[in-house]
């Protein structure tokens, strides 16, 4: 690969003769590649590690500070600074270039961990997770966005699957280093911790990066009402799944809706005057290539948001103690990230039948938990196992097919989009995890979480939220016909206005 990574990108060809040139992971592990590697997955694993870490220290920081009242916050504040640092992340491409974006992210997501550490009260320890998820956003966001920067396309599928990996390799870590700390009283150190890794990976984007910049390939100011409307519609949407008022719980949800569909209008309105847009050409749009991937990334991440009620069903249900609940759970980001990383090798005809039969996998392993989870404990010695085997099963189903959707995402971007549509897909995972939390309290405290409450309201709430939510991998199924070939016609013509203008 040349020095200069603003170099025009590969028009993508889906034949299958090109797809069956994908790279091993030998290719993507050698002596050339491995640190370009570190680089970009370091700060996601950084990112993602964070995020276990603080949920299982929380306990231990509301102790000691006080501030339960504002505890759901540290939550919601990050999520939405994460959705404006990954919305940020292709407009500071664009005008700063790779490495500098990177090491900003970095410095900014330790000024917030240092917020965090020396936080005498909660409202303190807000402002510093609201830092650390702009800082994580921006990070999270540069994993998938500098793939097409430092890797040749036939490695991308696999740079996916190794970025994806990150979060299944943070749920195992995270939640035992942040235990470690909460448990000796010490919770301050956990962010402390985070600092010799951030200077690592800082050392290691100087080294990896320096000459790999780009060049501004987008006009126009920062969209900033539109990420503003963004964050907004995450902000009443994520706030509608804390009160337990099911009014109040729709109004949030229809508010927060009502904000991205504003969002939308004024994106798609500013594209037409050729302003920067916050998502790429095609997302607003059902029937085209972009927007059915940009619908089944977010239908997928919709469905795993079902896993935050599985350790109180786990807890309630089947009495099983806390650390075993959370490790049970975690066998959905194991297998997300096991198939990930199996199906990143596979391409043509085999990639494009593990995209439409991945959700199906998925549906029927929620649909399984549906059963599975309200049974009496009692029941089977086997029921631990076939519950984990459930679990695993649902994450296999978005792993199989998610290399290959977001390749697909780099490879449809228009030319001068490319940064764009590969930050996006962090944007809209963010967006849809907090869709997904807020429609699951609804669901669950609808289905009687909360009333008649106990064992009994925990069965009924375990039953309609895995049958309702196996609706959205099912809708992402019905998406992914026919996209193969719609994605070749596509490829066709992009190739076809490329050799026009090239004349």
């Amino acid at each position: 690969m040349n020095n200069n990574t603003r170099s025009e990108p590969p028009v993508p060809d889906t034949s299958a003769s090109s797809a069956a040139a994908s790279a091993s992971w030998g290719e993507l592990f050698d002596r050339r590649n491995i640190w370009r590697a570190l680089a970009l997955t370091g700060g996601v694993a950084l990112h993602a590690i964070n995020v276990h870490i603080v949920t299982t220290i929380l306990p231990s920081v509301v102790r000691d500070i006080g501030g339960l009242d504002y505890y759901a916050w540290n939550i919601t504040l990050f999520v939405a600074a994460s959705i404006v640092g990954s919305a940020l992340t292709s407009k500071l491409l664009d005008l700063l270039g790779a490495r500098p974006t990177y090491l900003l992210a970095l410095l900014v997501f330790v000024a917030g961990s240092l917020i965090c550490a020396a936080a005498p009260q909660m409202l303190w320890m807000l402002a510093g997770r609201s830092v650390q998820g702009l800082g994580g956003g921006l990070l999270a966001a540069l994993g998938y966005a500098l793939i097409r920067v430092v890797f040749a396309p036939r490695l991308w599928s696999r740079a996916v699957a190794l970025v994806s990996g990150m979060w299944g390799i943070a749920t195992l870590l995270g939640p035992a280093v942040g235990g470690i700390f909460a448990e000796s009283g010490n919770w301050r150190l956990a962010f402390w911790a985070l600092l010799p890794v951030a200077l690592l990976q800082a050392l290691i984007v100087t080294m990896q990066l320096r000459g790999r910049g780009t060049a501004p390939v987008t006009g126009g100011s920062l969209p900033a009402f539109r990420i503003a409307l963004l964050t907004a519609s995450v902000l009443a949407i994520a706030l509608a799944g804390q009160v337990q008022e099911p009014l109040w719980q729709i109004g949030g949800i229809v508010i927060g809706v009502l904000l991205a569909v504003w969002m939308a209008r004024l994106d798609s309105r500013m594209r037409r005057a050729g302003a920067t847009t916050v998502f790429p050409k095609g997302t607003y749009q059902p029937g085209s290539v972009m927007g059915k991937l940009f619908a089944c990334v977010a239908l997928l991440t919709i469905a795993t948001t079902t896993e935050i009620f599985v350790p109180y069903f786990l807890q309630v249900i089947h009495g099983q103690p806390p650390l075993l609940a959370g490790y049970m759970t975690a066998a959905m980001a194991g297998g997300w990230s096991a198939a990930s990383l199996i199906s990143s090798g596979r391409s043509g005809a085999s990639a494009d039948r593990m995209v439409r039969s991945g959700p199906l996998i998925m549906a029927m392993a929620l649909l399984a938990l549906g059963v599975l989870l309200p049974q009496p404990p009692d029941l089977s010695p086997l029921l631990p196992w076939l519950q984990v085997l459930a679990l695993a099963g649902a994450g296999l189903g978005v792993g199989l097919g998610w290399p290959h959707l977001l390749t697909r995402v780099l490879q449809s971007a228009e030319r001068g989009e490319e940064n764009l549509a590969s930050s996006s897909i962090t944007t809209a995972q963010l967006y849809a995890m907090a869709v997904g939390a807020a429609l699951a309290g609804v669901a669950a405290n609808g289905a009687g979480l909360v009333q008649p409450g106990g064992v009994e309201g925990a069965q009924m709430a375990a039953r309609w939220l895995f049958a309702v939510f196996a609706a959205a991998p099912l809708l992402a199924a019905w998406l992914t016909r026919g996209l193969s070939r719609q994605l070749a016609r596509s490829s066709a013509a992009q190739r076809s206005r490329t050799v026009e203008q090239g004349r």
